[in-house]
């Protein structure tokens, strides 16, 4: 194991001693976290051929940063007498409500502070003011927090606690980021998408790696809750498309060799196509028909098209395909279901959904509209022709055994330079709520990236987050300016917040989850798999 030191003092029992960098750690450079000069430690070890582990540890726990109450604020409008608590769910808003929720907090004998929040430039986001917040009360404690909670419960009023050491100004942490970095000319393995079993499952990264002998592996892309579908995004596991394009978010076109990664906008545009000669578009794989999930969608999909992040958009007419990836059996409900053989023949039309999914076959569900469509193509004897491109930066992509297509995002950097598409991969929602822009993007949380360095390396990249004192987390922001810093020449943001993990041969975790319940189980991971 190598470890190197960036202007630290190193100490050794009760001994300190300052040690100056080794050469080969000249070209390093420092996290972009914090100000100049934090301590910043860095260990790095050799995983297999090819593959090395590195851990970077920068900064401390700053004196400035508190435990605060966040009050809840109305949506939108005057607030009225006192917030109503079932419609107080935002956590940012306009200058007026946020200040009329202080003047009754101090009508109330509280002590409130209305704070300011701007936001970051972006590729296609300016920089400006978002919104404003609302906090009571500095403590050194979580725990000391709390126990005020129930006197402004009482007093008609909706919070939660905050640390402010994540709100994504200024601290000096501290931070712990994780990278792995795969060297495709000297690494022998494959890296591999992995859903692990069927879709409508989920399993812990730990676990995967474990049961599959791999290397190493991180958490992948957004998926859907259990039991409903995997992947919320564009997926294509070596070669079969799993899940369609939420159209035009970021996604990672993934040869197994790890050599020639990269990333792009992508979409993807189905179609049936029955014997008779007529068309309909497929407006989805692998998933609830009517229930976009992050939106993106086609065909009319509410309240809007464009990509949506953590958002479900419905659409009452719509037909979608299922895999034997899906799982045994189809979801159950309302409507019309196909059934095709490998050949695309019907062998069955069923009036309702929810059936066994032929292992070299498929089925196709429709709800409203769509239904009569189906029902008047689709007799049994009849054929149905699937047909399905995908694009990356509007160009053809071909899905060969070779190549998974991850979807996730948002960009984070392009061609070397920081570039972030807020607006464009679904951060920024429809409404006047900003909290979800706030939360995600703002604030600080766990993240897991994937980049591309100048000589062709793959990075896997986790931050842990969420945890005061041990690790705050990067804003989105953040992560693209430590990817820069990594080295990365093009990267993407993967999912994260209590999904983050970084697992290692065995099993055995490496970053630390947020969840308090611990690891989490998720839809897919990414597994550096030897031969």
């Amino acid at each position: 194991m190598k470890r190197v030191i960036l202007a630290a003092a190193v100490s050794v029992g009760s001994v300190v001693a300052l040690v100056p960098p080794p050469a080969a750690a000249q070209q390093v450079v420092p996290l972009p976290l914090g100000p100049s000069g934090l301590r910043e430690e860095r260990s790095t070890e050799e995983l297999a051929p090819g593959v090395t582990l590195t851990t970077i540890v920068r900064g401390h726990k700053s004196g400035d940063d508190v435990w605060t109450l966040h009050v809840r604020l109305p949506v939108s409008g005057d607030p009225g007498p006192r917030p109503d608590p079932a419609t107080a769910t935002a956590v940012i808003a306009p200058k007026e409500t946020a200040e009329g929720v202080a003047r009754q907090l101090t009508e109330a004998g509280f002590r409130p502070r209305v704070e300011a929040v701007h936001g970051p430039g972006f590729a296609d986001v300016r920089p400006g003011p978002v919104g404003y917040t609302v906090r009571v009360g500095r403590y050194a404690t979580e725990e000391q927090a709390r126990q005020d909670l129930p006197a402004l419960t009482a007093a008609g009023f909706r919070a939660g606690t905050a640390y402010t050491g994540q709100d994504g100004g200024a601290t000096t942490g501290p931070w712990r980021v994780h990278v792995l970095t795969v060297d495709p000319r000297r690494f022998r393995g494959r890296v591999a998408a992995s859903v692990g079993g069927p879709l409508t499952e989920m399993d812990k990264v730990s676990d995967l790696v474990r049961t599959s002998g791999a290397v190493a592996g991180v958490n992948g892309t957004y998926f859907t809750p259990q039991g409903r579908g995997g992947p919320a995004g564009v997926y294509a596991l070596d070669g079969e498309l799993l899940s369609e394009a939420n159209n035009g978010r970021t996604a990672m076109i993934l040869p197994s060799s790890g050599a020639g990664v990269r990333f792009a906008q992508v979409s993807t545009a189905l179609t049936v196509r029955a014997g008779d000669g007529a068309a309909r578009e497929l407006d989805g794989v692998n998933r609830l028909p009517g229930v976009v999930n992050n939106c993106g969608g086609v065909g009319g999909d509410q309240p809007t098209e464009r990509p949506q992040h953590d958002v479900t958009c419905t659409d009452p007419d719509e037909l979608v395909a299922f895999t034997a990836r899906y799982g045994a059996t189809s979801p159950s409900g309302e409507g019309v279901e196909a059934v095709l053989d490998r050949t695309g023949r019907v062998t069955e039309l069923r009036e309702t959904r929810g059936t066994a999914i032929p292992a070299e076959g498929r089925t196709v569900q429709a709800v409203g509209t769509a239904a009569d469509w189906l029902r008047a193509h689709a007799r049994p004897g009849a054929r149905l022709h699937l047909s399905q491109r995908v694009l990356a930066d509007g160009r053809p992509v071909a899905l060969s055994p070779r190549t998974s297509i991850l979807g996730a995002g948002p960009r984070l950097v392009r061609d070397g330079r920081v570039w972030v598409n807020a607006h464009g991969d679904g951060l920024v929602h429809t409404g006047e709520d900003e909290s979800f822009y706030y939360n995600w993007v703002l604030r600080r949380n766990p993240r897991t990236m994937a980049g591309v360095d100048a000589r062709g390396r793959l990075l896997l990249v986790t931050a842990d987050g969420r945890a005061a004192g041990f690790s705050e987390g990067l804003s989105v922001l953040e992560t693209a300016q430590v990817m820069k810093a990594l080295g990365a020449v093009q990267a993407m943001n993967l999912d994260g917040g209590g999904s983050t993990t970084l697992a290692r041969a065995g099993g055995a975790l490496v970053n630390r989850p947020s969840d308090a319940t611990g690891e989490r189980s998720v839809g897919d991971a990414i597994l550096l798999l030897p031969r």
